[in-house]
């Protein structure tokens, strides 16, 4: 399933049903189906959503400082690595500060 996110201030955001899920729990603590991000409350979604991928991102500090302790190397991790949810994130972080910039509301559906 497609989630489709569509702003007066931006062209539509198409994402994979996992990754716009996983972006929806960061940045509202719950992941409906369909819903809306009105423009008073982007700023409060940004800082949340900045929040949980700096945590992403000290647990992937964690693995390979613990990889390179335990004497495994941390690249052979990377060439297995999926695409990480900073990278995924990117599209959405945009997407929210041009709606706050153009004080648009943000909206998905399936």
């Amino acid at each position: 399933m497609l989630f489709k996110f569509k702003s007066k201030a931006t062209s539509d955001l198409i994402m994979l049903e996992t990754d716009a899920r996983a972006l929806l729990h960061m940045m509202l603590g719950n992941d409906p189906v369909k819903g809306i991000v009105l423009v008073q409350d982007i700023p409060a979604a940004i800082a949340r959503l900045e929040s949980a991928l700096a945590q992403e991102a000290a647990k992937r500090q964690e693995h390979k400082q613990a990889a390179g302790a335990s004497g495994k190397g941390f690249l052979d991790d990377e060439k297995d690595a999926k695409v990480q949810i900073s990278q995924r994130a990117a599209p959405m972080m945009k997407t929210l500060k041009r709606c706050l910039a153009e004080q648009s509301d943000l909206v998905w559906g399936v």
